[in-house]
């Protein structure tokens, strides 16, 4: 029988002895000589470092510091540094605990895109046409009121950046210029306006009037206001229209004197429906809001008004359908940013029903989104799930309050990137190829 010994069987043949091994079998220890030149230290050349070292000069420009910014969150946070606290807050804030604005936000992060690969995406056309006219991005500007007290560009910014970008630009009844101005600064863009219906009908009317002779092609109503929504920050804050100079401001000023400067070397806050307002945010809105409200008056503004009609504020898909039954163009789902019912539905969660409801009645009116929106990229997800258009408007705010026109330029910019690369790495090219099978809603 055959045993195989093991190598630490003591009974193993010894090894050789090493003179008897030829010598090119012997392992030679590895020399310095033997390593690749790139691994060899060396006292580095200046013209090796000449190249590294690109110091810069800090810059402080209006413009370094928009460049900057790459996120809207980013814009943010610079607005939050040169705007007071109660105009920042008003902007930044929601009603009660504010869970309707978290929830909307965290709405867009609970999603999970779905690429496609090997697409030619080597030109992304962000265009699209809403309520029969074209824009070159699938977002326009949302009403927002007192705008100017955010920063003193105001609505002339709002309207112009958004001529610039070829997008909608919506004035509201509480917006700080007047409807004949903003269509003087911008009279190439694509202008809205917003309205409250008042319990004075005549009043209403005759902004309807002037809006129309202004060359506003679309009628936003809205309809979610019957009252004003517990702003708390606002309230804490002892929000007035315009600021009052009390000792807190006054501090908070010392922080911040450019806001200061320009709030007070220009033009007194005016108002798109009344000359001048002094009093508290609740005791306006609740002023101009009507709690009586029905769809006969949505009936009365159908026959009034010749251009698009849209209303906004829906939170049902009841209510996007009886709203396109009385005559609507399109339905903006909205909860007014989490500005008036706290806890109420989120507009991303409840835009596949619409949509869905529409495709049922055979129904073309256009469906429009807004709350929640910071990133391109949720507006991609919003589109691919039926919104034909978007709305933002903290996310124009928040540039506006961190550098003016400048910084709705940039605040658009941001999102038009934002955009592009989302669509490009979805594997789309247009906007028409977005499709639901692009996004998945994840549980929580």
């Amino acid at each position: 029988m055959t045993h195989t010994i093991q190598p630490n069987n003591p009974e193993a043949t010894p090894a050789p002895n090493a003179t008897d091994v030829p010598a090119a079998a012997v392992p030679r220890p590895s020399t310095s000589s033997a390593l690749p030149a790139a691994l060899k230290r060396r006292i580095p050349k200046y013209s090796d470092l000449a190249p590294l070292m690109q110091f810069k000069k800090p810059e402080f420009s209006k413009e370094a510091r928009l460049k900057r910014a790459s996120t809207i969150w980013e814009l943010r946070d610079i607005a939050k540094r040169r705007t007071p606290q109660a105009p920042f807050d008003y902007t930044d804030g929601a009603a009660e605990a504010e869970i309707t604005l978290r929830r909307a936000r965290q709405a867009f992060l609970d999603i999970e895109f779905r690429p496609g690969i090997l697409r030619n995406v080597s030109s992304i056309d962000l265009s699209t046409e809403i309520l029969g006219k074209p824009s070159r991005l699938p977002v326009g500007i949302a009403p927002t009121g007192f705008t100017r007290m955010m920063q003193s560009e105001g609505e002339y910014a709002g309207s112009q950046a958004a001529e610039a970008a070829g997008i909608p630009y919506t004035l509201s009844t509480m917006g700080t210029a007047s409807i004949e101005d903003v269509a003087a600064a911008a009279p190439n863009g694509r202008n809205w306006f917003q309205l409250y219906l008042w319990t004075d009908r005549d009043r209403s009317l005759e902004l309807i009037d002037r809006a129309a002779k202004a060359g506003n092609d679309t009628l936003m109503v809205t309809v979610d206001t019957a009252v004003a929504g517990a702003r708390l920050r606002d309230v804490r804050n002892g929000m007035t229209i315009p600021p009052a100079l009390t000792i807190k401001t006054v501090l908070d000023a010392s922080y911040r004197p450019a806001w200061w400067f320009n709030f007070l070397t220009h033009e007194p806050l005016t108002f798109a429906s009344l000359s001048r307002y002094s009093g508290t945010v609740a005791d306006l809105i609740n002023s101009m809001f009507d709690p009586t409200l029905t769809f006969e008056d949505l009936d009365w503004l159908r026959e009034t008004w010749k251009g698009k009609l849209v209303v906004k504020g829906i939170q049902t898909v009841n209510d996007a359908r009886k709203v396109v039954g009385h005559g609507a163009d399109g339905v903006i789902l909205s909860n007014h940013g989490g500005r008036q019912l706290d806890r109420a539905p989120i507009p991303f969660h409840l835009l596949p029903e619409v949509k869905q409801a529409f495709e049922a009645d055979n129904s073309d009116a256009a469906i429009i989104l807004d709350t929640g929106i910071m990133s391109g990229a949720d507006i991609v997800a919003a589109l691919a799930l039926g919104a034909d258009f978007t709305l933002i408007g903290r996310a124009y705010l928040y540039g506006l309050m961190a550098g003016g026109r400048a910084g709705v330029d940039r605040a658009i910019q941001i999102l038009e990137k934002d955009m592009a690369r989302t669509m490009a790495l979805l594997g789309v090219s247009r906007i028409s190829e977005l499709t639901p099978d692009h996004v998945r809603l994840l549980g929580r």
